[in-house]
């Protein structure tokens, strides 16, 4: 017998969500756990969801994500929401069919688009059925990807809660044994915004309630490794080290600079060129055809980290590569 849901309808409601693999398979490395990234992102934008933190692990994701209530949206927003999940050619298409002369060809169309919106249940099946396409394909395999059906709970949306189930979601590749600091996990929300994610960083500023990045890094990272140490740690598994927690604590949970430039190093730089200006300009004229033809300048400085004297050849802003 299947146990009902539990879901707010008509306000904003928080969730944390968890799906597993079939059989619990350990279906998900490096590259599998990069393309669910991505795939996360594009349907939150779609669907209006906030995905707050996650954790992509090898047979399991975690999602905190923030639902907003339904809304009307005008046929500029529908094309602009298509253009995240679908590109710019399909959602051209999607813009001359919402100018269909068949006004009832228009109102199945915004309806089918709509009603994939502002709905936990919608934003994952669209991000689970997404992903399956792709791992099927790539994988030469068919059938089913994912063991029935999600679990989500309700989490009160006060600092305290969201703070709580987040450093849970985090902290998996600590209590797995993959890394020892959560910063240096990639597939995870933390990784990401450690790597200079816009939408990450927005998510754990949401959480925290912080109007600037460096406060919210600063406070998250204290609760991790408060959260994450000795015999108080969050779940089974390995914990944090107590001589780090006490460092992170020293810090007041700053990152230092260092620290900082190997996080956006690991998570951008994968295959990259990174160095001097003048080395980095050198690769770029001598490889010209790499980077395309709209491409002028090569050296890039790292954001936040212009002082170190490193630049990288593919701008920080944009997504990192595989």
């Amino acid at each position: 017998m299947r146990t009902r849901r539990a879901k707010i309808i008509g306000q904003t409601a928080t969730y944390h969500v968890i799906t597993r693999t079939v059989a619990g398979q350990m279906l998900f490395g490096r590259p599998e756990k990069e393309v669910f990234r991505k795939i996360i992102r594009k349907v939150s934008l779609f669907c209006g969801v906030e995905t707050l933190t996650f954790c992509i692990m090898s047979n399991h994701v975690h999602l905190l994500v923030r639902v907003p209530p339904a809304r009307d949206i005008s046929d500029r927003e529908l094309v602009e929401r298509a253009t995240q999940l679908y590109g710019h050619a399909r959602a051209h298409e999607i813009k001359l069919q919402l100018l269909h002369p068949n006004l009832q060809e228009q109102a199945r169309l915004r309806a089918s688009l709509h009603k994939r919106m502002f709905d936990l249940s919608a934003f994952v099946k669209e991000l689970k059925q997404r992903f399956s396409i792709w791992f099927n394909k790539t994988h030469g395999r068919f059938g089913t990807l994912w063991a029935e059906r999600f679990k989500s709970c309700i989490i009160e949306g006060k600092r305290f809660s969201l703070e709580t189930v987040a450093a849970y979601i985090d902290l998996n590749p600590v209590r797995a044994g993959l890394v020892q600091d959560p910063k240096d996990y990639r597939f995870s929300g933390y990784g990401e915004a450690c790597g200079g994610g816009k939408l990450a960083r927005t998510g754990l500023m949401q959480i925290i309630g912080a109007a600037d990045w460096k406060t919210a890094l600063a406070d998250y990272r204290m609760a991790l490794f408060g959260k994450g140490s000795g015999p108080a740690a969050l779940g089974n598994g390995l914990t944090i080290a107590d001589k780090a927690a006490k460092r992170v604590m020293a810090q007041r949970g700053e990152l230092p600079k260092h620290e900082l430039l190997l996080c956006r190093v690991r998570f951008f730089s994968d295959g990259l060129v990174l160095g001097s200006r003048d080395f980095v300009n050198t690769f770029f004229h001598d490889h010209r055809s790499f980077f395309g033809s709209k491409r002028k300048t090569g050296a890039r400085s790292i954001p936040g980290l212009s002082d170190v004297g490193l630049m990288t050849a593919r701008d920080l802003r944009r997504q990192p590569i595989s």
